[in-house]
């Protein structure tokens, strides 16, 4: 019996809707901490303040009394304060993210994820939530900031430029492995791309050395307040490896999975289409990764072939989807 081509428009567009909140969302989460970022150094100034006055004696006398406290109560910095605003945020993103998801799926009554709008959606909350597991700590959580902006940036050139009405997707994708497949390959590449931004500013620290200068003024103050007051490098190192640690199994699970899909749909597991190529040179570039990481004095090579594999993965993303030609070019748009 042929599949019932019903969509829900109405849950389709409040689907459109809860994408367009998500990307507002985030893109506001991200201005909030990269803010709490810049602005770090009034944590430092009122810490020296405070220390000038407990120097000089100030309120001394008064701690010995009973109910009385010395000076002023303390106040938390305004970077602080903008962290903690800016990860709820996150939170109401990932909310309405979802939602934007779910809906999506009820109105065409199959997996949401048939073409490459609804890939990178997907893929985008993969890795946020993935950036809001990994770094769950207060001290961390800033750099959610920097997960957040290729997010956004995939969310709009998606929504602006690959969105498709909710229908029904062409027969070839017609199968129980649409669910499984695609799915396992846009989570672990969800993680896979907070990975590479962690070796991103792990070699932006390593090559210029950035410390926060709280007296410079104009944007190059702000940068250097900003990447000056990113966790050290050992910490997006170690980072960087977690997420690959996670990712990587998934990913190679998901190829396995497209490769059973392949001799079901057609008649081969391995064909060399573009699409399985690229996938396959991103696996052996965190294989490589993995091995290099756990080579002693390699870890800024390391870095530099997980950068090598976050860049894979966009090329495999876009690229092959929209300019190659290939067995995978069905589900472009």
């Amino acid at each position: 019996m042929e599949e019932s081509a019903y969509v829900n428009e109405t849950l389709g567009q409040y689907s459109d809707w809860f994408y367009a909140t998500a990307i507002t969302v985030y893109a506001i989460a991200m201005i909030l901490f990269l803010a709490s970022l810049a602005s770090a150094r009034f944590a430092k100034i009122e810490q020296a303040q405070e220390r000038e006055l407990v120097g000089a004696g100030v309120g001394a006398s008064d701690d010995r009394v009973p109910g009385r406290v010395a000076g002023p109560a303390p106040r938390r910095a305004a970077g602080e304060r903008l962290g903690a605003m800016a990860y709820p945020v996150v939170w109401v993103g990932l909310a309405a993210h979802l939602a934007s998801i779910v809906l999506r799926g009820v109105a065409t009554d199959r997996a949401p994820w048939g073409n490459m709008y609804e890939f990178i959606s997907l893929t985008s909350i993969a890795c946020v939530v993935a950036g809001v597991i990994v770094l769950r700590r207060r001290e961390q959580r800033p750099l959610l900031s920097f997960v957040l902006v290729p997010v956004v940036l995939l969310m709009f050139i998606a929504g602006k430029f690959l969105y498709t009405v909710p229908a029904p997707v062409v027969p070839a994708l017609k199968s129980y492995w649409l669910a499984i497949h695609v799915s396992i390959i846009s989570i672990s590449s969800g993680i896979l791309l907070v990975s590479g931004v962690a070796s991103i500013l792990f070699l932006v620290k390593q090559r210029w050395n950035f410390e926060a200068d709280e007296t410079a003024k104009g944007f190059a103050g702000g940068l250097s307040r900003l990447l000056g007051h990113l966790p050290s490098s050992e910490s997006l190192d170690r980072l960087a490896y977690k997420c690959v640690v996670i990712g990587f199994p998934l990913f190679g699970l998901g190829v396995i999975c497209g490769a059973i899909w392949a001799e079901s749909a057609w008649g081969r597991f391995w064909g060399w289409d573009p699409k399985e190529t690229v996938s396959f040179i991103a696996w052996i570039v965190y294989a490589a990764y993995l091995h290099a990481r756990a080579t002693a004095g390699w870890r800024n090579t390391a870095a530099w072939i997980n950068v090598a594999g976050f860049v894979a993965l966009l090329f495999n993303l876009f690229a092959i989807n929209l300019v190659v030609s290939g067995l995978h070019s069905y589900a472009g748009l």
